[in-house]
């Protein structure tokens, strides 16, 4: 008679507290987080040198049009001047080349973190504040938390899964503070109402302005969009191709953005590879030994051209 095997008991349902730690904290490959960094900090030196380049000027403008942020006066930060802004902008981009290198991956990341928060709320205390920037400023606090990470480390780290949940935490919240914002100052009416029509003919471009004739399109385009970002938080909980195929679908809301209305949102764009599986990056290190190994079982062995095929031997006739 067959016997049934034993329960295992590492499969046992978890308790509540358990269940909390393997969501706020799961056992994530270390290596993630070193593929983050790596990204990360060198978009921050792409970000500060082509992207938000107003705390520059900042430092040559009169002080009485400056509104600081309430981070800035929380923080006690400076007003801008000429050669502070100048010295920040070199301190955030060898810091982010250090952590991004790998070295020092605390104290740069700190540095780095810190320092982005002064050029942000600098850029942000002149006129209106964008939130394209919010999961990637929270990511630069997370990063430094986790310590030394190596890109071929294959270890599972609470540590790590937790920076990475942060940093979701942060893309999730982008997205659904967005829909509560619009049902905040719109109401159930912004679907239905003229804002992307506005947008197109506005500052439209490409197909931008045959969509603004069109409204039943924009509309369905905007219930679309308010829709996905009220479940963005499905995110969190989502696996293998649904959650790709959510991913996927705001990659694509972005680059329609910039495409029809040069609107980009790459700051929290770039956060969305938290919910990627960057560790596997790894793997491509070992391709180059596969291939030569293959060639190997490929390539004949000296003399064995010179021996007949075994099925051209003539069969036996059995006599």
């Amino acid at each position: 008679m067959r016997t049934l095997p034993a329960p295992r008991r590492d499969l046992a349902p978890l308790s509540a507290p358990e269940r909390l730690l393997s969501f706020w904290a799961p056992d994530l490959a270390v290596a993630r987080v070193a593929w983050l960094r790596r990204i990360i900090y060198l978009f921050v030196i792409l970000d500060v040198t082509f992207m938000v380049t107003d705390p520059i000027p900042h430092g040559d403008v009169p002080v009485a049009i400056y509104r600081p942020l309430l981070v800035r006066r929380l923080l006690h930060l400076p007003a801008p001047s000429h050669v502070y802004v100048r010295v920040l902008f070199a301190v955030i981009v060898v810091s982010a080349l250090v952590a991004a290198a790998g070295r020092l991956p605390r104290l740069a990341g700190w540095v780095c973190a810190f320092g982005m928060l002064d050029w942000l709320s600098n850029a942000m205390s002149y006129s209106k504040i964008d939130h394209d920037h919010f999961a990637l400023v929270l990511t630069l606090f997370v990063l430094p938390t986790v310590g030394a990470a190596r890109v071929t480390d294959t270890a599972r780290d609470r540590a790590a899964g937790w920076a990475v949940r942060l940093v979701q935490m942060g893309v999730v919240a982008s997205y659904a503070l967005s829909a509560w914002a619009k049902m905040r100052f719109g109401g159930w009416d912004w679907a239905n109402g003229a804002t992307l029509i506005w947008a197109l003919s506005r500052r439209g471009h490409g197909p931008g302005p045959w969509l603004a004739s069109r409204p039943p399109l924009t509309h369905a385009m905007q219930w679309v969009v308010l829709v996905v970002e009220f479940c963005s938080p499905l995110m969190l909980w989502l696996r293998g191709r649904a959650l790709a195929a959510y991913v996927l679908f705001w990659c694509g809301f972005h680059a329609s953005t910039w495409v029809l209305l040069k609107i980009h949102f790459l700051p929290l764009a770039v956060c969305l590879l938290a919910f990627a599986p960057l560790e596997r990056l790894g793997d491509a290190g070992s391709w180059p030994a596969r291939v030569r190994a293959l060639r190997r079982v490929a390539r004949p062995r000296p003399g064995d051209g010179a021996r007949p095929p075994a099925a051209s031997a003539a069969p036996s006739s059995g006599r």
